[in-house]
């Protein structure tokens, strides 16, 4: 295994007052908090980057707007092409479009997508969207070694189901979990950092953003 890191970013705050489960649903852009969020991010990443005197590799996010608006500063503060790669992006949901999806479970004809929470019924498998994480991610890492050398990095803006289920995963820990506790907020950093020697990689997890995150709305799954 090639020494080299792997950062997950999740993105800003997006632009919904109406609290639609939007999944991937075209046309949902960010706040102006999430664009100060993204512009912050991408600061906190030039930051990281003069402090280590190594500049990451490689960028990329998957091809939904939110996605795209969180990368274009940190492309613009770490001077990188921003490429677009959809192993990335979030997971269907049998709720998508919906709004206080809570309220929903009672209607008999979501019942058939409730039947396996584990799996789960009512979208793409956890399963499923570890392994498209995976190849992606071991993909950019060897990308990354190829370009930077040895402790090469890059830098992925996703979405939180798909970082989530990806770190617990990487941690050895079961894929089910409660939408309530996932600790993925927006624009945090999960690291992936893959050490020679070792068959995982290592888990890091910050939130640069803290401060913001007071004054964000976010919605569970979303």
């Amino acid at each position: 295994m090639p020494s080299a890191t792997v950062h997950l970013v999740r993105h800003g705050e997006v632009h919904n007052p109406d609290r639609v489960l939007y999944g991937r649903i075209p046309g949902y852009h960010l706040s102006e908090l999430g664009h100060r969020m993204a512009a912050d991010i991408g600061d906190w990443f030039a930051g990281e980057a003069r402090a280590s005197g190594r500049t990451p590799a490689l960028l990329v996010s998957s091809s939904l707007q939110r996605a795209r608006e969180t990368a274009a500063p940190i492309a613009q503060a770490l001077s990188l092409e921003s490429g677009i790669d959809d192993r990335f992006i979030e997971a269907t949901n049998h709720f998508e479009g919906g709004s206080r999806v809570a309220r929903q479970l009672w209607k008999p004809r979501h019942w058939p997508f409730l039947l396996n929470p584990l799996r789960p019924s009512w979208g793409e498998p956890y399963r499923s969207q570890v392994s498209r994480m995976s190849e992606g991610i071991l993909e950019l890492r060897d990308r990354a070694v190829e370009l930077g050398g040895e402790g090469a990095e890059a830098i992925v803006v996703s979405h939180q189901l798909p970082i989530w289920v990806t770190r617990l995963s990487a941690e050895g820990r079961p894929l089910w979990h409660d939408p309530r506790q996932r600790e993925c907020t927006l624009t945090s950093v999960t690291s992936l950092h893959f050490e020679r020697g070792q068959s995982a990689p290592r888990v890091e997890y910050r939130e640069p953003n803290a401060a913001l995150l007071a004054q964000a709305s976010s919605l569970p799954g979303a």
